[in-house]
């Protein structure tokens, strides 16, 4: 069994009158995955780096372009039984403007800014929900004892 890491996890944040927001994408109905709830996801492309693919996919899936930009200290995984593979995900996590606006990708066909309670119920898998848990916890309690590690753009 291969261990691999090709694909991405990118939440997408604002703040709201002091409030943190997390932006969903509904998957389209021709998608694997039709309907259901996530961050933006995607997969390496060629030799491009894990934080590479995370600003691309932010681009292409939202025509947003981040403020600031974050590694999250938390990695999530599955394993694929067609595949006989464990695959390793890193989670990335950027802060955008409360008034730009969001153009997504014909991969998705609705789009919401949501708070955390609201985005742990509608995201599907354990390890998504975990990285809104961490994300929120960082960014608002200045007790944090997480150490999110900042990517200059």
């Amino acid at each position: 069994m291969d261990v691999i890491s090709n694909l991405i996890e990118a939440h997408i944040i604002r703040l709201r009158n002091d409030e943190l927001e997390f932006l969903l994408l509904r998957r389209s109905a021709h998608e694997k995955y039709a309907d259901i709830w996530q961050m933006v996801t995607g997969s390496t492309d060629g030799d491009e780096k894990a934080y590479e693919t995370a600003l691309r996919e932010i681009k292409e899936e939202t025509n947003l372009l981040p403020q600031k930009f974050w590694v999250v200290p938390h990695m999530n995984s599955f394993y694929s039984h067609e595949r006989n593979y464990v695959c390793m995900v890193p989670v990335f996590v950027c802060l955008v403007d409360e008034n730009d606006i969001v153009k997504i990708s014909d991969e998705h066909d609705e789009y919401k800014w949501v708070d955390k309670t609201a985005a742990k119920k509608l995201l599907a898998w354990q390890g998504q929900r975990q990285s809104v848990d961490i994300i929120y916890e960082y960014f608002m309690f200045e007790k944090s004892l997480l150490n999110f590690v900042e990517i200059k753009l």
